[in-house]
């Protein structure tokens, strides 16, 4: 057998340690966040990581999307205003990944990593909003469109109590993939700079990625990326949600699946609606439709089924989905790195036979 030297040994190990350190960060960064999340306190002392990363989108849009601008113009300066919201976060991150990991030792090294990436997951934030409009449904329509305008970007005051718990249902579903499954997805990829990279792109389409008069030609290459890089999470959110409702009673896996085939192409998000899909499907109820964006009219195609009037106790139904997607994917990610971690053992027991 042949020997290998201790140099050609660590060459070959490098990708598997590399992926045995982003999973690594990825499963406690998840705990992190759905034990703790990110404290208000922080946020009221230093901010939160998307408001610094916002600071940037905003200023740039300020700076480079003059109104005197042609659309072209506005176009160029869109991509580059995207380049630099997405370089100069991803290599800040970079620094501090590797200044954290020469300054101390691995053991604790890891986990600090993993609690700085866990503020740009939102697994608690997202269920602390939503479970917000679902207590409110049940004391006041108005106090449950307070509860919504917080986390919808359409008029609250023209929905009725279905529209707004239907869309607050649609929000779960939306953000389980941009804001749980694809940071953490990106951050197994890459570690912090990986879900810092996921998180910059995310914001700048949020922000500057919509079709109205002053964004369209600018927000163009922030909003083309973002469905570029949303679309693997996009996919395997809804397999978690479907892997959920075939562990729950009362869900239908097989409603999920087969909505999902129908209507998750016929969404106005080449993304969205895939998980969107597969909650409606699951839950037995339909979902998008008609709705009003500053008082204008959209047509938008219903997806599901189902009945359309939610009540309360079906976004606490979805609460509920949402939570067993989650723990699915961590434990997916616990199991993935137990693995990865036993091969890298056997390998280097070979390695240095």
């Amino acid at each position: 057998m042949t020997r290998h030297g201790p140099h050609h040994i660590h060459a070959g190990m490098r990708p598997a340690l590399f992926m045995l350190r982003n999973l690594g960060t990825t499963c406690i960064a998840s705990v992190t966040d759905m034990a703790v999340g990110y404290p208000q306190a922080l946020v009221r002392r230093v901010g939160h990581p998307v408001m610094w990363i916002g600071g940037l989108v905003g200023m740039l849009d300020r700076r480079l999307n003059t109104p005197d601008a042609t659309p072209a113009k506005r176009r160029a300066n869109g991509l580059v205003a995207s380049v630099l919201i997405v370089s100069v976060p991803t290599a800040t991150a970079m620094l501090v990944d590797h200044a954290i990991r020469r300054v101390l030792p691995r053991w604790l090294a890891l986990p600090l990593t993993a609690v700085l990436a866990s503020s740009l997951v939102a697994q608690r934030s997202l269920h602390d909003h939503v479970e917000a409009v679902a207590i409110q449904a049940r004391d006041s329509l108005p106090a449950a469109r307070r509860a919504v305008s917080h986390i919808v970007g359409r008029d609250p005051e023209q929905l009725d109590m279905a529209g707004v718990l239907r869309a607050a249902t649609e929000t779960l579903a939306e953000n389980f993939s941009d804001g749980i499954v694809a940071p953490l997805l990106w951050m197994a990829a890459g570690g912090l700079p990986g879900a810092v990279f996921y998180k910059s792109v995310n914001t700048a389409d949020s922000m500057i990625g919509h079709r109205t008069p002053r964004h369209e030609a600018f927000g163009c290459a922030a909003a083309r990326l973002d469905d570029l890089v949303n679309l693997p999470a996009s996919r395997l959110s809804a397999l978690w949600i479907i892997l959920a409702a075939l562990s729950m009673k009362g869900m239908g896996a097989r409603d999920a699946l087969r909505i999902l085939r129908r209507d998750a192409r016929r969404h106005r998000s080449p993304n969205a609606g895939w998980p969107e899909a597969a909650m409606a499907g699951a839950l037995g109820i339909r979902l998008s439709g008609p709705r009003a964006y500053n008082g204008v009219s959209v047509a938008e195609p219903w997806v599901g089924d189902g009945p359309a009037t939610l009540r309360p106790a079906d976004l606490c139904r979805a609460l509920a989905l949402y939570r067993r997607a989650c723990l699915i994917q961590t434990l997916a990610g616990v199991t993935a790195t137990a693995l990865l971690a036993r091969a890298s053992r056997r390998r280097r027991s070979n390695a240095c036979l």
